[in-house]
């Protein structure tokens, strides 16, 4: 596939795995999150994280 035509997402995909085959080693812990990230949208990872609030003031009022 031609680099000009070639998504960021796959270009970033491409590099990752080139760096996977480089140093296996770096793989043994799992992706974290930018792996997670990466797989996810922008809209997906703003859910996440609105979440993660919430729950953290639910919890911080509920439970002092």
């Amino acid at each position: 596939m031609n680099e000009e035509k070639e998504r960021p997402e796959a270009t970033r995909e491409r590099i990752r795995h080139e760096e996977l085959k480089k140093d296996p080693s770096g793989s043994l812990h799992g992706g974290g999150l930018p792996d997670l990230v990466g797989n996810l949208g922008w809209k997906s990872t703003g859910i996440i994280i609105l979440v993660l609030i919430v729950g953290f003031v639910i919890y911080a009022v509920f439970f002092r």
